[in-house]
């Protein structure tokens, strides 16, 4: 919205400051978690009297969770509002990839917000049918994929097929054009990502931090991946419009520090699938948007690796009736062995930092 001001920089010169993506990326972050920290109070204590009894706890899990007991959830509104109320304010709302992430970011919310909202009123970890939440999932990560791949097409970058195709890390021009189906692709990008911090988000603080060290390394991503200079040093698929999305990913980063304050252990809040749904989803669309989506299976490998746990857990005990890990997600297993929260919750923390760093180094490896 503010970017318009660069239209009165003739007059007074300041204003030009507006027209980088660094100058505003840096006040999407500082606005972001000041909205969270502001708004912050007010909505714990509105939604810890509107939830009475709060998240429910898993009857199977750690002892140690049912002290949780009480703990309001929805924590995700907090993060949303700074999201989208400082993209609001600094992003260029006419670039298609930033309303195609705010729609998935907005949509994703929306399904984890009613999700929580179950599962608060019946008291039960049982929420929206998974069959129904995925299909809608879909179909919002679909609508996005589409005009995302429209407008990449449209730019002409790479080829008339650029914009359906799937790129490779380590190889300069190594592309595979899927056509239509590449909406398929990017919707089941966008919905494992989102799901999958979903999966994560099981101790205080475990999921958001990752989350904020995935969104800071699709920022760096993001702008040189829409910087025609940058992208040609480091040999990346140029991408245009797409350093807009840094903008959004401050956003990100700022409305976590903002929540984490809020979710440090012991947490006066849980995101819930409010949050976790929606901060997965943005990032597996600007993974997508960038053409770096199997870079975030990389930089996101710590999700990547919970939703393994249980697809494991499962499908294993289904063929035999018996079980890999004392517990899924994996987080819950090494709980069960006897971590404490807080180890499992840094000790991820760092393998979630290392496997960004591995990530952002294929950028150089072409």
């Amino acid at each position: 919205m503010l970017i318009w001001l660069v239209e009165l920089s003739d007059q007074l010169k300041f204003l030009n400051l507006f027209r980088y993506i660094t100058f505003r990326t840096g006040a999407s972050l500082f606005t972001s978690a000041l909205i969270v920290f502001l708004f912050g109070p007010m909505i714990i204590n509105s939604l810890r009297i509107r939830q009475g009894k709060g998240q429910p706890i898993r009857a199977d899990g750690p002892q140690t969770h049912f002290k949780k007991a009480g703990t309001p959830t929805m924590g995700g509104l907090m993060i949303l509002a700074g999201i989208v109320g400082a993209s609001l304010l600094w992003a260029d709302l006419s670039n298609v990839y930033v309303v195609a992430t705010l729609l998935v970011t907005l949509g994703f919310g929306a399904i984890g917000f009613y999700d929580d909202y179950l599962k608060v009123t019946k008291q039960s970890d049982k929420g929206f049918s998974g069959k129904a939440r995925l299909g809608i999932e879909f179909v919002i990560a679909g609508i996005a994929v589409y005009f995302m791949m429209r407008t990449a097409l449209a730019s002409g970058t790479a080829g008339s097929t650029f914009g359906s195709s799937v790129a490779f890390p380590f190889f300069k021009d190594f592309l595979i054009n899927l056509g239509i189906v590449f909406v398929a692709f990017g919707g089941f990008v966008i919905v494992s990502a989102g799901n999958a911090v979903n999966l994560t988000d099981g101790l205080d603080g475990l999921a958001i931090v990752p989350v904020m060290i995935a969104a800071a390394s699709f920022g760096v991503i993001a702008y040189l991946a829409g910087n025609a200079v940058f992208a040609n040093y480091l040999q990346i698929n140029f991408v245009p419009g797409t350093g807009e999305l840094a903008v959004v990913l401050g956003a990100v980063i700022g409305a976590g520090l903002g929540f984490l304050w809020f979710n440090a252990p012991p947490a006066a809040i849980f995101m819930g699938d409010t949050g976790s749904l929606a901060l997965g989803g943005t990032i597996g669309t600007v993974a997508v948007a960038t053409k770096h989506e199997i870079v975030m299976a990389i930089i996101g490998g710590l999700f990547v690796a919970e939703t393994l746990s249980v697809i494991i857990q499962v499908g294993f005990f289904k063929m035999t009736g018996r079980r890999v890990f004392l517990m899924a997600p994996i987080h819950h297993h090494f709980e069960k062995k006897g971590w404490t929260e807080s180890q499992v919750v840094i000790r991820f923390w760092i393998i979630a930092v290392g496997l960004a760093m591995l990530g952002l180094s294929t950028l150089k490896l072409r």
